[in-house]
């Protein structure tokens, strides 16, 4: 099992929708946490288990004070809640202010989330939301930890532009230089596009082509609906058939797509009561 963390340079391109579908999907056991410095967002737009809101209090405000005194993986269940349909979730923050709480902490969370998944009791994946990483954003300090960095992006030429040249920071952070070929070192740096389905593939082998010729360690590894109705019925704000939706089955497809190419590196065999759960923003 692995520490998938889920990012993007500027702007709005809908890491949390992404991050939320790709969850509600995953073939295993995965833990949901909202690592963005400048808050989260499931407090207002997803409703707990109970039917209730969720708390804001117990997620990674709540972390941080238990992280400066260690952290043992399985803690983190302590402070997860789960949404209605079941997706377990660690709340974020609620305003960026709150995250000098957690000034220091993010190697100790990065370790904790890679770790989890060696857990005797409860293994799990971790997708982590870590919104936007422009500037000098603690939440990078997860990445060296993480097996998988996926870079969220729509398809404006200005948004491709940023995602080159943000995937090419990164390897030359993480990895030490560009790359020539993906999955050379770890964590590996993939792209996920935000698209119209009828555009999707041409878009994808272009922007590809492109994030191969700069250079820059990263690869396309799939799109996903830009699809606001589906979005909608995963927050909870719009009724329908949410396993239907464009945007469930394209980040079904991206997720198959990942298990198939980096899926041997995470050897913890599925569970198949768990994970999966595609009604999860209900």
């Amino acid at each position: 099992m692995a520490l998938i963390a889920l990012a993007a340079d500027k702007g709005s391109p809908g890491v949390t929708t992404a991050a939320v579908a790709l969850a509600a999907v995953w073939p295993r056991r995965v833990l949901l946490a909202e690592a963005d410095p400048a808050g989260g967002d499931l407090v207002y737009r997803s409703a707990a288990a109970h039917g209730g809101p969720l708390n804001p209090n117990t997620g990674m405000l709540s972390i941080a004070a238990t992280a400066r005194r260690g952290l043992v993986p399985d803690q983190l269940w302590d402070h997860v809640q789960p949404l209605s349909g079941g997706l377990e979730v660690l709340v974020g923050l609620g305003i960026a202010e709150q995250a000098a709480g957690l000034a220091g902490l993010w190697p100790t969370l990065g370790r904790a989330f890679a770790s989890l998944a060696d857990s005797p009791h409860a293994p799990a994946d971790v997708i982590a939301d870590c919104g936007r990483i422009s500037g000098d954003t603690p939440a990078v300090e997860l990445f060296p930890h993480a097996a998988l960095v996926l870079l969220i992006s729509r398809t404006e030429p200005e948004a491709i532009a940023r995602v080159r040249d943000r995937a090419a920071a990164l390897t030359t952070r993480l990895h030490g230089g560009p790359r020539g070929a993906a999955g050379l070192a770890s964590p590996a740096i993939g792209v996920v596009l935000i698209a119209d389905p009828s555009t999707a593939g041409k878009l994808s082998g272009q922007v590809n082509d492109m994030l191969v010729h700069a250079q820059t360690g990263a690869r396309v590894v799939g799109t996903i609906a830009d699809d606001p109705a589906g979005a909608d019925q995963l927050a909870g704000r719009k009724r329908g058939r949410l396993e239907k939706s464009l945007l469930v089955r394209t980040a079904r497809k991206v997720t198959a797509d990942l298990y198939q190419q980096f899926g041997a590196a995470w050897s913890v065999p599925a569970d198949p009561h768990l994970g999966g759960r595609a009604e999860a923003g209900r």
